[in-house]
């Protein structure tokens, strides 16, 4: 109970290192961060990327890191004619380290980031401050005010790669099972036959709130490979969980798949 209360404390802590980047001095182990010129879309939406450059051995979390670490979070109060963000997360590598296993990214992270213009054939400004934690042996909170600045004439090849490290989206859906525990629900999701990439880890998450969700534990049931992890809420306690909100990503070596929402089951 008390790892879930720490991490739910860092996932609303406040970095207790604020910089703008770009400038003269660095945080520990991170080489420089910004968002990528990019580029606007025939359809008139500005596409950039978040670029995290990280020193030999660090790293940074996915959106949803497991048992701890810090999910970045952008705060666009700053940024102009901002519509709809949406976000193109790369595949994540599994980080063991002191016996915890995260998601994240080793020395670089590059975002994939869409924005839709509030009023329609007016340019987007994107202008980002950026809350995230960058770990080595120690974790490191850090703050940067970043500004792509303007559009490139032409799509940028690093964005367009990493837009093709992000997992395939499922037309399927995991059966699941959802139990009350002591201070939140637990999730036992059965995994589909078929569709699956060769992997064996699994994130799970919760779309909307901020809801703590263990790393997932892995078992067999009846044939079919299941995934069980605890959410917890800031009250610590049951609450009411949609399945249809449920997020649950495979992650193999070489692809991953994302299954949105799950079938609730006796």
């Amino acid at each position: 109970a008390m790892t879930k209360i720490l991490a739910l404390l860092m996932l609303t802590a406040a970095p207790v290192l604020a910089q703008d980047f770009p400038a003269p001095e660095m945080p520990p182990g991170l080489a420089g961060a910004r968002l990528l010129p990019g580029w606007v879309t025939p359809e008139g939406d500005r596409m950039t990327a978040l670029e995290i450059d990280l020193l030999p051995g660090w790293k940074t979390y996915w959106r949803s890191p497991g048992d701890a670490g810090i999910p970045p979070h952008f705060d666009w109060q700053a940024a102009g004619n901002l519509g709809q963000v949406r976000m193109f997360w790369p595949r994540p590598e599994v980080i063991e380290s002191g016996g915890e296993r995260t998601l994240g990214y080793h020395d670089r992270m590059l975002l994939p980031i869409r924005i839709t213009p509030a009023v329609a054939g007016q340019p987007v400004d994107p202008r980002a401050r950026v809350d995230l934690g960058i770990c080595l042996d120690i974790c490191v909170p850090v703050q940067v005010s970043l500004d792509a600045g303007a559009p490139g004439a032409a799509p940028d090849p690093a964005i367009e790669a990493a837009m093709a490290r992000v997992p395939d989206t499922s037309d399927l859906r995991p059966d699941c099972r959802i139990t009350e525990i002591a201070d939140g629900m637990q999730v036992t999701a059965l995994l589909p036959h078929d569709g699956r990439p060769d992997g064996d880890q699994v994130a799970m998450e919760l779309r909307g709130g901020d809801i703590w969700v263990s790393a997932p534990e892995m078992s067999e049931s009846a044939g079919r490979v299941a995934a069980t992890a605890d959410f917890v809420a800031a009250t610590g306690k049951p609450f009411a969980l949609n399945p249809g909100d449920i997020r649950l990503t495979l992650i193999g070596a070489r692809d991953a798949v994302e299954y949105q929402g799950c079938t609730l089951v006796e």
